[in-house]
This record gives C-alpha cells, sequence and structure tokens, in this order.
C-alpha cells in the first residue's frame, strides 16, 4: 500500500507529464482557454490512461515480453505499434461516448478529442510503463504489477488535469489582464507554462 501511495502521488506532483517532460502540450495549449472545456479534455485524458497502462502492461508482461509466448521469443519489437492501436480503440469509444452525452462539450474539444489517440502524454505514459518494469523492485518508480500499472497512470492522468485545469483558470483570468500587445495569445501563455514549469520543480527533490 505504501508503495501506491508513493506512486501516486510522485505520478501527479514529480514526474507531470506537462511540467515535468511537457508531454501532451499541443492539446494542452490549444484547449486550455477556459475552465469547462480543459476539465472534459482533463478527464477524457485520463479515463484514457487509466484504461490504456494497465492494458498495454498486461500486453508488455503477458504477450510480448521475452519467453512470455514461446521460449526465446522476444516480441518486444511490436510493442509501439499494439499500444497504439489499444489507444487508438479506447479514444474510439470515448468519443462516442462525449458525443452521445455531451455534444456541447463535443463540439467545444473539437478535433482535440479524437487527437487524444495521438497525444504523446498517453504514448509517453505507455513507454514509461515498458521502463519502469524493468527497474529494481525496491524504486518508487517500480511497476510489478497490474495495480501499480493503474496508480501510476491515474495519477499521470490527474496530474495532467490539474496542469491544464490550472492553465484553463489563469487564460481566462488573463483575458481581462492587460496582456502587452506582442505577448498576447501564445506568447503570454509559454511564459505562463514556463513559470508553473519552474514552480513544480519544488517538488523534484521530495523523497516521497
Amino acid at each position: 500500500m505504501e508503495h501506491l501511495i508513493n506512486l501516486f502521488f510522485r505520478s501527479i506532483f514529480v514526474d507531470n507529464m506537462i511540467f515535468a517532460f511537457f508531454l501532451g502540450m499541443c492539446s494542452f495549449l490549444a484547449v486550455s482557454k477556459n475552465v469547462k472545456t480543459s476539465l472534459g479534455l482533463g478527464i477524457a485524458v485520463t479515463f484514457v490512461l487509466c484504461v490504456t497502462v494497465p492494458v498495454n502492461y498486461l500486453l508488455q508482461t503477458k504477450v510480448l515480453g521475452p519467453d512470455c509466448l514461446f521460449q526465446g521469443v522476444d516480441l518486444s519489437y511490436l510493442s509501439f505499434i499494439l499500444f497504439i492501436a489499444v489507444i487508438a480503440g479506447i479514444v474510439q469509444l470515448v468519443e462516442m461516448v462525449v458525443e452521445r452525452f455531451s455534444p456541447s462539450l463535443y463540439g467545444a474539444l473539437g478535433i482535440f478529442l479524437p487527437l487524444i489517440a495521438v497525444n504523446c502524454a498517453i504514448m509517453g505514459a505507455s513507454l514509461f510503463m515498458q521502463q519502469r518494469i524493468n527497474m529494481e523492485p525496491s524504486s518508487t518508480q517500480y511497476l510489478g504489477s497490474v495495480a501499480d500499472a493503474f496508480v501510476y497512470a491515474l495519477g499521470s492522468g490527474l496530474g495532467w488535469l490539474l496542469a491544464i485545469v490550472s492553465m484553463g483558470a489563469i487564460r481566462e483570468k488573463m483575458q481581462y489582464s492587460d496582456v502587452p500587445k506582442p505577448l498576447q495569445g501564445l506568447g503570454i501563455s509559454f511564459i505562463v507554462v514556463g513559470l508553473m514549469a519552474i514552480a513544480m520543480m519544488c517538488f523534484s527533490g521530495l523523497k516521497i
């Protein structure tokens, strides 16, 4: 239980997908214009992560890893294409559900909802998972079970959600601010993201 708690909080604050690795920046900057759409996309990304990372963990450990299917056979070279197939399938399911139950959110997210399939934060989480399987069991980043993979995915998703909702709230306030003309739009957004990333670095030395 202690390992799961450590993994969860580390995934949110120390190994934040946006502020530590800058993954998923395209949709992060495009959709974070207000809190409502930011929250909707953040929940969708979190859900996709919570499903795809454990499924890809099982693929890696039961099918693709060395000696999983046959003695002496290593299918790890297929991980990219299979991970992408799993992610694309789950994103298609999420898109259909959002379109059915929240047409306004579906319209607000636009092209960025199906683009979750190629969101590098989603793929990055599965690739980090692949690396962490081979770490020492004593490491706080080690993933040794489906539960570990799920907690890591949940923490990573909530970290991405926290980042995009915070950015959405700040950009809503900035609409009423006197921003210098050369910095209006993405210019001031990049500066804010940089400052937020620097602020999150205070957690980098935290021993959880």
